[in-house]
């Protein structure tokens, strides 16, 4: 049995798709209130991007889909806490995650704002082809599987390796 493809994301290239991807929010002209991490995944981009971007208003919303490699629940499920309704209203929110793959969980977290918000936007340093939601700014376009330099190796404590 082979391997399949990996896309693989080390340390240093994060650091420069981290910068290349903000770029492209401040330069569309979009200036967020505050950063919404989807964890766990966006919690690493969510805070570089929010040293690139100068932004130090943060709030993550845990959402739980992918319980192994390609292995996941059949749908979406936030997680407590939830972020409270009064932190996000009227605010210019910018979603962020590591990777759009099917694209639940961020269809999920947009449509939590979206009743809340002034306006939602989202970013990811991957999209997949098979995305439900076509994400407003991506670093990478790909169809393989990501190895990223935060879940790469196993957990020290045991739990659910990502890669």
């Amino acid at each position: 049995m082979t391997n399949p493809a990996r896309e693989v994301l080390t340390w240093e290239g994060f650091g420069i798709a981290i910068r290349e991807l903000a770029q492209q929010v401040v330069d569309d002209g979009f200036r967020p209130d505050l950063i919404l991490s989807i964890t766990r995944g966006g919690l690493v981009p969510t805070g570089a991007i929010s040293y690139a971007m100068g932004i130090k208003n943060l709030h993550i919303i845990n959402v739980e889909f992918y319980t192994g490699v390609d292995e996941r629940l059949p749908m979406p499920v936030v997680l407590p806490p939830v972020p409270a309704g009064v932190a996000l209203s009227g605010q210019k929110v910018l979603i962020v995650d590591d990777v759009a793959d099917t694209g639940e969980t961020l269809n999920t977290v947009h449509e939590f704002c979206a009743e809340q918000v002034a306006e939602a936007r989202t970013a990811v340093l991957y999209e997949k082809p098979q995305s439900v939601v076509k994400c407003d700014y991506v670093w990478k376009h790909t169809s393989e599987w990501i190895s990223f330099p935060w879940s790469s190796e196993p957990p020290l404590l045991g739990g659910v390796q990502d890669n």
